[in-house]
Order: C-alpha cells, then sequence, then structure tokens
C-alpha cells in the first residue's frame, strides 16, 4: 500500500513544482495573474470586467490569496468613493515568463470552438481531443 503524499518527506522530485502549483491553485488564479502581467496596476473594477464570468465574492477571495502569498499587492486608497488598485509584487512578476509560456502552450495546442476546448496535439494537428470539465476526455 502506498503511502500518502503528504507522508512522504524525503526524496521527493515533484516538490518545487508542486509547491508552485499550490500558489496558482484555483479557477481564475491564472487569468488574473495573466490581466496583471499583460495590463500592469488594475483596480478591482478593472479586472472584474475582463473576466466578466466571475463572481465579486470570488475575485475578492483569489486576490486575497494572491496577496496572502505575496504575489499580488494591493493598495488602498482614502478616497471617496473607496479606489483599491492591485499590482504584481517582484515575486508576482517573476511568475510573468510562466504565466506567458502558458499563454504561449494554449495558443498552439488549444482551440476553442462551439462552447467547447478541444486540445491539438503537437504530432498530428488535424486530431483533436475534446475537453470536459473535470479533466475528462473523449475523442471527438
Amino acid at each position: 500500500m502506498s503511502r500518502p503524499r503528504a507522508k512522504l518527506t524525503n526524496n521527493f522530485p515533484g516538490c518545487p513544482v508542486e509547491s508552485t502549483l499550490s500558489l496558482l491553485d484555483g479557477k481564475w488564479k491564472g487569468v488574473i495573474l495573466y490581466h496583471l502581467i499583460t495590463s500592469g496596476t488594475l483596480r478591482f473594477s478593472e479586472l472584474q470586467r475582463k473576466l466578466q464570468s466571475i463572481t465579486q465574492r470570488m475575485l475578492t477571495k483569489q486576490l486575497r490569496e494572491l496577496e496572502d502569498s505575496g504575489i499580488v499587492e494591493r493598495t488602498v486608497f482614502p478616497v471617496v468613493p473607496p479606489r483599491v488598485d492591485y499590482s504584481l509584487t517582484s515575486l508576482g512578476r517573476s511568475l510573468g515568463p510562466v504565466i506567458l509560456a502558458l499563454e504561449q502552450w494554449g495558443q498552439r495546442h488549444v482551440v476553442c470552438r462551439d462552447g467547447k476546448k478541444y486540445v491539438v496535439t503537437p504530432d498530428d494537428p488535424s486530431a483533436e481531443t475534446e475537453l470536459e470539465l473535470g479533466g475528462e476526455r473523449s475523442a471527438a
């Protein structure tokens, strides 16, 4: 019987990858980071406009988690109405190449058509595999 991952303390080669992914874990964090990397400092309402499907509560939650991780900085201006800006910290900016590499990979290998997402393999660009929620795959 295998031991749970949490119990594996010695010789765990995936630790840096898993730790990094845990900072980015969440449906919206990668997209939030992408917009902050490509647009610079954004106000809460600007982020909300860029992510039309996100609820205010979820955006707040994801931004707080990124702030707690030291990736995003929140600046509150004491004006009426209140103004809050979000920007990347130096740690967050260091994720720029990673997020942009994900964007490039997606542009090459993911096609969105008719409300569905498909993965295109590098070996056979005409072969598409449909992506479904939950990571399940089925042939298209």
